[in-house]
């Protein structure tokens, strides 16, 4: 079975806000097929961003999937209040749970779809037991916290990992990638089998938001090409 293209995430925490709306358009017209909404606690990692009153509104202009990552210490006690604010996608840390299946069940019972996320020296084996209940798994190539970090190449066998099991085993999940994605580490991770690239600085750090998420489609078309098993002759 051939492999569905890789969808473009643009990082709204690396968009101008004081015209969102616009640059929200440019990405829909370059192509971005879901959005990417960062949100911080400032206690699980010391920035703080978002809140649902912006992704309700956010949520207004737009009809894309909003993929909401929840970088805090207590994701069920942000879930409500972002999944009513119009999130279809709560992604929540490993590392910031107990109880990593109840968390992604009760998102499910939210009506979203339920994602986890692994920081970069979190290793797969700690999200194994859960895969089978999630609809999104979320590998960062850097830490959580702040965008324009550099790209971990160490990184990528956990990808490569991450699509094995999930062809192995038949399971669901989409496989996102997170981190100083950019035309010239995209195809590294498209080659390990990410399917949802998620960029900021790669995006709304271009002149032209429109062009840089086309730019980057293009990236991973020829990337999954040059990946593409052959046919037999």
């Amino acid at each position: 079975m051939a492999r569905a293209s890789v969808q473009i995430a643009p990082s709204i925490l690396s968009a101008d806000f004081s015209r969102l709306e616009a640059q929200i358009r440019a990405v829909e017209a370059g192509g971005a097929e879901v959005l990417h909404l960062d949100i911080m606690d400032g206690h699980f990692v010391p920035n703080l961003t978002l809140g649902p009153a912006v992704v309700k509104s956010i949520r207004r202009v737009t009809r894309l999937p909003l993929d909401v990552h929840l970088m805090v210490t207590d994701p069920l006690a942000f879930a409500g209040p972002f999944r009513k604010a119009g999130a279809d996608w709560i992604t929540f840390h490993q590392e910031a749970v107990t109880d990593p299946r109840a968390t992604a069940a009760a998102i499910r019972d939210l009506g979203a779809k339920a994602g986890m996320a692994l920081n970069p020296d979190t290793p797969l084996e700690a999200a194994i037991p859960v895969l089978p209940d999630l609809d999104l798994l979320l590998v960062m190539t850097v830490h959580p916290g702040f965008s324009g970090q550099a790209f971990r190449s160490d990184v990528v066998p956990k990808v490569a990992a991450a699509a094995a099991w999930k062809a192995e085993h038949h399971l669901r999940y989409a496989l996102e990638v997170d981190g100083g994605i950019g035309p010239e580490t995209a195809p590294e991770v498209i080659r390990a089998g990410a399917e949802i690239l998620v960029a900021g600085n790669a995006v709304y750090g271009r002149e032209d938001p429109e062009a840089a998420v086309r730019a980057l489609l293009q990236v991973a078309a020829e990337a999954r090409e040059t990946s593409a098993p052959r046919p037999p002759r």
